[in-house]
This record gives structure tokens, C-alpha cells and sequence, in this order.
């Protein structure tokens, strides 16, 4: 065999084996991020989440809102990336525990009465003005005794959570929470959980428990896109608050 050949032949080889290593690095790494992805969101390939959410009130028949149902794609899209399925369930209807399937709950505590149940039992720090009567505060979020007022169109404000299970339960799936002032607000933060997601896992914990305010900026303009970080609320959502001392004047 010629110097010539010889040369050629040991190039294509490590060619071959530049490539394969290569495809090799790549496809771990993908593996490795995917395998995050979905231990964070608690969808392993296969298995199965539940989508709960309000009946749509204006509707005759059995129909979600429209933000609702935009926000459902953007999770649809999100489940199907970790090849995982998903049950769409009237927030009514979904009787059963706790971290048996992963959960997307979204919706406020009035339209979504399963999403209030996770409010109350595990962010008792978190008060929801639910007055159906028009005014300032309706709607109106108060954590750690501050409270968030919605200026319709221009700034609403909404909770995005990730509750998780307790392991020694038996049920170690998640709860994902997002309840806004508006539907379009519910949809902002199911679109900054997909797309922040990876950063959410790197600061609380990859099988951690957060709670997060955001604010929606101008979404008579720009919808859902513009989404602002107000707070992480986790410490004070899971606090009870003590109770205020009743000063009505003695009789």
C-alpha cells in the first residue's frame, strides 16, 4: 500500500470516528436534557398528566374559554416534546389525589374550583379577592400583606406554581399551578413555564416547590408575550397567616 493510500485510508478513519464520537456527544446531551425536562415536569415517556379547567361560562355546552384553550396548546406542545399524553378534565369533574399524575391546573380559584382547593390547602398565604362585585379589587391578589390590583389591559397579575409531592407517599408527581387575574394572564404563564422552564429547574430544584408572581404588561397590545418577574412568593404563600385580632368595639 502506497504512503498515498495509506494516508487517505487512516483520514476517512478518523472522519468516521470524529463523526461518531460527535453524533455520540450530541445525542447524550440531548438525552440529558430531555431526561431533565422531563423529571421536572414529572412526564416520563409514556405516562400519563391531567389538563383541568373551567367550563367556559358564556358557552351552552361543555367548552373551555378562549385564553384556556390557547394556553392548553402551549402544553400540549410541551407534553408531546417529553412523549408523554395528556386528559383534558372539567375542573368539576376531576376527583382524585394528590401526585398520582402529573397536573396542569389552570384558571382562578371561582371558575376553577380544584385549582382553589390547591390554593387553600397548600398556599394558605395567598388571599383571592373573589368578590363577583365590580371595583378596584376585585380579583386582587394579597401576599405577605401586599396587595396586587389589576388594571384591566394594562397590567394583570397571575401565580405560577409547581407543587410537589411528597415522595414517602407514594405520589411524586407534580402540581402546576397557573391562576390569573384574566384568562390572557393564565396563558402568559404557561408560556413562561415552557420557555423558562430550564432555569426554573436550575434555581429551585429540579423536584423542588415554587411560587412565582408575574405581571403581564399591556396585553390589550401585546397578549400574552410580555410577562414580568415580580417575585418569588413561595416562602410567603406557604406561611398561614396569623390571624388579625377581631377590634370591633365591645357592646
Amino acid at each position: 500500500m502506497s504512503d498515498d493510500v495509506r494516508n487517505l485510508v487512516l483520514g476517512l478513519a478518523a472522519s468516521a470516528i470524529s463523526a461518531a464520537l460527535g453524533w455520540f456527544v450530541r445525542t447524550y446531551v440531548w438525552r440529558r436534557k430531555l431526561h431533565r425536562k422531563q423529571r421536572f415536569f414529572g412526564l416520563p415517556s409514556g405516562s400519563e398528566c391531567l389538563l383541568v379547567v373551567p367550563r367556559d361560562p358564556g358557552a351552552r355546552v361543555w367548552s373551555v374559554a378562549r385564553h384556556d384553550a390557547f394556553a392548553l396548546l402551549e402544553l400540549a406542545a410541551l407534553i408531546k416534546d417529553c412523549g408523554a399524553h395528556a386528559e383534558i378534565l372539567p375542573h368539576d369533574t376531576a376527583w382524585q389525589g394528590f401526585g398520582a399524575r402529573t397536573e396542569f391546573c389552570v384558571g382562578g380559584p371561582v371558575a376553577n374550583h380544584r385549582l382553589g382547593a390547591h390554593l387553600r390547602s397548600m398556599l394558605p398565604g395567598i388571599e383571592i379577592n373573589t368578590d363577583a362585585s365590580p371595583g378596584p379589587d376585585q380579583g386582587a391578589f394579597t401576599i405577605d400583606g401586599e396587595t396586587y390590583r389589576m388594571d384591566k389591559g394594562a397590567v394583570e397579575y397571575v401565580l405560577l406554581a409547581r407543587l410537589a409531592a411528597v415522595r414517602d407517599a407514594g405520589n411524586d408527581r407534580p402540581v402546576f399551578l397557573s391562576s390569573g387575574q384574566r384568562g390572557v394572564a393564565n396563558q402568559a404563564a404557561v408560556r413562561y413555564l415552557a420557555r423558562h422552564h430550564v432555569r426554573l429547574s436550575r434555581k429551585h430544584g429540579i423536584d423542588g416547590t415554587f411560587c412565582l408572581l408575574l405581571r403581564v404588561v399591556n396585553s390589550q397590545a401585546y397578549g400574552p408575550d410580555v410577562v414580568e418577574l415580580v417575585a418569588d412568593v413561595t416562602r410567603a404563600a406557604q406561611t398561614v397567616p396569623v390571624s388579625r385580632p377581631d377590634r370591633s368595639p365591645a357592646t
